[in-house]
């Protein structure tokens, strides 16, 4: 049970107010503006339906993000199972009546949105096994019945995401997962076994994969072999990031944007558009931010009485941390094309969504720092 006389309890909405980390908000504001930037950019400096969209739902999220850090960290920590329930629900529906597109099927009409369960999943993953973790002794997280339950929490939506398919998505989803064990402290040897045991498996597991997946791992290793066809987005992409120089060509002067050389440029490849207009230096502003961000979550995890709030932040933090490399990796020909959206400056309302509940309870991880939870 919670203890009844929570020091956070007894706080008043000023107080809270004022344990807001500011610097965080920041961060996510200026993410806000850069990305609604690039939106508008991508959208050849009109206000359409792409930067209409993106500015609507950012004012909406980061709205209701600020509302969700009020509430008590104890409300996350009694509904994490039925959180991940409700989006394992959701991934099954999507799975047999979802909306399909692009050749998956992912999506769950809501007629004001497209809602990506696979997206909210990267979330609830987190939350359960902060949930999980936190009742579990530090001595039995390393004993059989534990390990098996914490497979099955983590395999049962991996599976339903490779079906859609959507094999980018089910991989962030399993690292973030895996993310939580490490943290949790699961034992060194069983990342390595199952290290040692995906190796051996590869050739076999490399075999069931889609036509188009296997295509995506060939272009990795030679863009050249198609450049018209599988190899076109990460050609245009690098040179993009390339053309765009030490200062970049300037705000809507991007001409591999403005010239439709890059396809999905709004979603997967936003990073690249940005990169030809701001060039090097833009770049590696933006990603000073992600990092003050990061090590923002890191530190109110480092703050947090209860395990539940250290767990969820640093399992949070580390996934953004993924998120933000593997994207960047994938546009700049690092990492095969695997699908990868970057938080909160990618089109997309599931993602922006997801991302805005996980910031929220990090700051309510911040204003009820001094909670226990048993």
């Amino acid at each position: 049970m919670f203890q009844q006389s929570s020091y956070t309890d007894q706080l008043t909405l000023f107080q809270k107010i004022r344990s807001f980390d500011f610097i965080l908000l920041i961060c996510v504001l200026i993410l806000g503006f850069i990305s609604n930037l690039s939106m508008y950019s991508t959208d050849g400096g009109e206000f359409l339906y792409h930067s209409k969209s993106h500015f609507i739902r950012f004012v909406i999220f980061f709205t209701m993000m600020i509302f969700l850090s009020f509430v008590n960290l104890k409300f996350w920590h009694t509904t994490a199972y039925f959180f991940y329930t409700v989006i394992l629900a959701f991934l099954i529906w999507a799975s047999l009546y979802g909306v399909t597109a692009s050749g998956s099927q992912r999506w769950i009409s809501l007629h004001f949105i497209n809602l990506q369960p696979s997206e909210l999943m990267k979330i609830a993953i987190i939350i359960c096994f902060a949930r999980y973790f936190h009742r579990t002794q530090i001595s039995s997280i390393n004993s059989f019945n534990n390990i098996i339950i914490s497979i099955t929490i983590l395999i049962m939506p991996v599976l339903l995401v490779v079906s859609q398919p959507d094999l980018g998505t089910a991989i962030l989803i399993g690292m973030s997962g895996i993310i939580v064990f490490w943290l949790a402290g699961l034992n060194i040897r069983y990342f390595v076994y199952s290290s040692l045991a995906l190796l051996i498996s590869l050739p076999f597991v490399i075999s069931f994969l889609e036509p188009y997946q296997k295509l995506r791992i060939l272009t990795f290793f030679d863009p050249g072999r198609d450049p018209l066809g599988a190899g076109y987005q990460i050609i245009q992409s690098k040179i993009a990031v390339g053309s765009g120089g030490l200062t970049g060509k300037g705000f809507l002067k991007g001409t591999q944007s403005y010239l439709d050389f890059l396809p999905e440029k709004h979603t997967d490849f936003i990073f690249t558009l940005f990169s030809e207009e701001q060039g090097f230096v833009g770049s590696v502003f933006l990603l000073i931010i992600y990092v003050i961000l990061i090590f923002r979550i890191i530190k109110i995890g480092s703050l947090s009485r209860s395990f539940f709030g250290k767990l969820f932040c640093y399992g949070f933090g580390s996934s953004i941390f993924v998120y933000v490399a593997v994207n960047m990796s994938m546009v700049l020909g690092l990492l095969p094309i695997v699908g990868s959206p970057l938080p909160i400056m990618s089109y997309g309302g599931s993602s922006m969504l997801a991302t805005m509940i996980g910031l929220s309870i990090v700051m309510s991880a911040k204003i009820h720092n001094k909670q226990i939870i048993n």
